[in-house]
């Protein structure tokens, strides 16, 4: 998408005189609209790179249209992961609590509720499924952080089904800054990643590297398994920490790891592997 909006506009820059020939002023507006809209599209990959956990955000409420594709979002992703997520607006009370500051969390007046049936795999789901919704924030302009203890559940503003609970808040908005990048695990202190290993096994490691996790543990790791009936087998597991969120954790992770492997790009050239 990127290299066709830089074609359309380097064609105008080395051929104005063709511009010219466009007497439909309209016309031109939506071409070179089409051409900014393909250039700043931020793909998947590219949200890995640019997300950082951000806790202090800017005293801005969330734009409608970025709004309504959240909400449309978190709809798709609560059938597909029987999940209950829920995006509050404009409610700071959550975040004024004592545990809130000694978080350093400040202005978040927007977050995403992370609830759910009870069940062994809900913090997987919830992690997993929550991740898209992070990314999908960076690609819209917002900045996000995952959040375990230091918010208040404020009566009243989510609703919890009969054998639901909360999992965790998603902090979410317009962030004072972008974050900052921390201290990661090595490839190979995380994954079987050899000689042998697939080169889109390696990406996934690479991308998992890059998941938000609690206190950033990172305490996960991937196993290239080998083939199965056509198929690529990969493993992934949590391990132990007394901080908790590991199950979690490794959901996140999971999806990164799709994203750096190219599962999720729908091209012809991607992976065929399942998780066992």
């Amino acid at each position: 998408m990127a290299a066709n909006a830089v074609i359309i506009v380097l064609f105008f820059i080395n051929y104005p005189n063709c511009a010219g020939k466009i007497t439909n002023l309209f016309l031109k507006m939506t071409i070179f609209a089409v051409a900014f809209n393909m250039f700043c599209e931020m793909t998947l990959e590219e949200a890995i790179e640019a997300r950082h956990s951000v806790r202090a955000y800017k005293d801005q409420p969330l734009a409608a249209d970025v709004v309504k594709v959240l909400e449309e979002k978190i709809a798709v992703l609560n059938c597909e992961g029987k999940l209950h997520m829920q995006l509050i607006l404009n409610e700071p009370k959550a975040f004024q609590g004592t545990m809130a500051k000694y978080g350093k969390f400040r202005n978040v007046g927007n977050y995403i509720v992370m609830a759910g049936q009870k069940a062994d795999d809900l913090d997987e789901r919830v992690g997993y499924y929550g991740e898209q919704l992070v990314l999908l924030a960076q690609t819209l302009g917002l900045n996000t952080c995952w959040v375990g203890l230091s918010y208040s559940k404020v009566p009243g503003t989510y609703v919890l089904d009969e054998g639901e609970k909360i999992a965790c808040y998603i902090a979410i908005g317009y962030g004072e800054t972008q974050g900052v990048g921390h201290k990661i695990k090595t490839i190979n202190q995380v994954s079987n990643t050899s000689d042998v290993t697939p080169t889109w096994f390696r990406k996934g490691v690479e991308a998992a590297l890059l998941a938000p996790t609690a206190v950033n543990q990172q305490k996960f790791s991937f196993e290239y398994v080998g083939m199965k009936d056509g198929h690529h087998q990969v493993h992934a597991k949590k391990g132990f920490s007394i901080i908790g969120y590991t199950q979690m954790d490794l959901g996140i992770a999971k999806y990164h790891f799709e994203i750096g492997a190219g599962k999720e790009d729908g091209g012809e050239h991607q992976p065929s592997f399942d998780w066992v």
